[in-house]
Formats: structure tokens, sequence, C-alpha cells
């Protein structure tokens, strides 16, 4: 990391997780297209269940559960399997579906903003993980579906015509994806 021209070293691995406060709160803004960039993915989580909700409070009553988390992997154990995802192997048809799928949402009329060449790789990384993660040494069309929308939705922008159609940013992910023919 290089703050005002000093470059810091940063632990390895290193990893941010952060938080969006809803739109309004007091003291927070939208960060700006350029940043959101820089996060690999938005995942949401939603809100529990009922079931799930009691559960929690009940976990809560006497203690926090949190306290309890322990490690399941070292830090060499991260690391390696962070440089195992990374050679996973990517058929070319997989990177032409990649490039043909973030082409897509550049020449959407429903969108203002299309996916940077960072998002490009962000997707091709996603992809890698999810095939590792499926105890695979090669990627699928499958891969990158399943990783699409939580590389791309906060990398891209509704165009007021989107707004206007209430068109969500889901229903644009869907279309792109659906426009695309996968290579087998």
């Amino acid at each position: 990391m290089t703050v005002d021209g000093v470059t810091r070293e940063q632990p390895k691995p290193f990893t941010v997780i952060a938080t969006q406060n809803p739109v309004g709160s007091v003291g927070t803004q939208m960060l700006p297209e350029s940043q959101m960039d820089r996060f690999m993915v938005r995942l949401s989580m939603g809100y529990p269940d009922m079931e799930s909700e009691i559960r929690m409070l009940k976990e809560r009553h006497a203690r926090n559960p949190m306290d309890t988390i322990g490690s399941m992997i070292d830090r060499r154990e991260l690391i390696e399997m962070q440089q195992e995802a990374e050679q996973v192997f990517v058929h070319g048809e997989v990177y032409e579906y990649i490039a043909k799928l973030i082409g897509k949402t550049r020449e959407n009329p429903m969108l203002n903003l299309g996916i940077s060449p960072r998002g490009t790789l962000a997707l091709v990384a996603m992809t890698k993980a999810a095939a590792y993660w499926n105890n695979r040494e090669y990627c699928l069309p499958d891969d990158v579906n399943s990783v699409f929308a939580a590389v791309t939705s906060h990398r891209m922008l509704l165009s007021p015509k989107a707004r206007v159609n209430h068109t969500s940013m889901q229903d644009v992910i869907e279309q792109i994806l659906g426009s695309v023919k996968a290579p087998w």
C-alpha cells in the first residue's frame, strides 16, 4: 500500500471486509465508482429468517458466541490455497465467454457504467476460486455464472432509463448472462 509516496508492505494474506451502511445514515456517503471497483466481490446476506433470528437471540442470552470462534486454517494453509486457486486452468473459450459478458456490460443501454479491466481480472480470479472450491483444476462456464453477480453488481451503474423502467441490477445481470451463449 502506498500513502503519500511511501510504500508500506502489508501482511500476507491481507484481506479487507467492509460493511455498507444504509444510504442516508448520518455521516456516511456512497463510495465513488473508482473505489467500489477495488472491492473484489459484493455479497448480501439479507435478513435472517424468523427461526434464525430467534436462535441468534437465544445464543446471545448469556454470552457472545463470536467469542468462541476459533481458526479453521492457519495463515500458511490460506496462502497455499490461494496459490493453488491461482493455478486453476482457464480454457481459451472460458476467457472468451468472460470477455463477451464483460463487453455486454459496456454496451448495455440500461447501464451508464460497465465493467472495468480490473473487474474483468476479478471475475477471472473468482471464477478460478469457484472451480477450486468445487475441487476442480479447471474452470467451467458455470463457475463464471456462479460468481458473476457478486463480482459485477457493485461495479456497474444503472442508467436513468433503467430506473424509469424499474429495471434492477439483478434484472440487468440476468439479461447479460442470458444474452451470451456459454461455450459448453
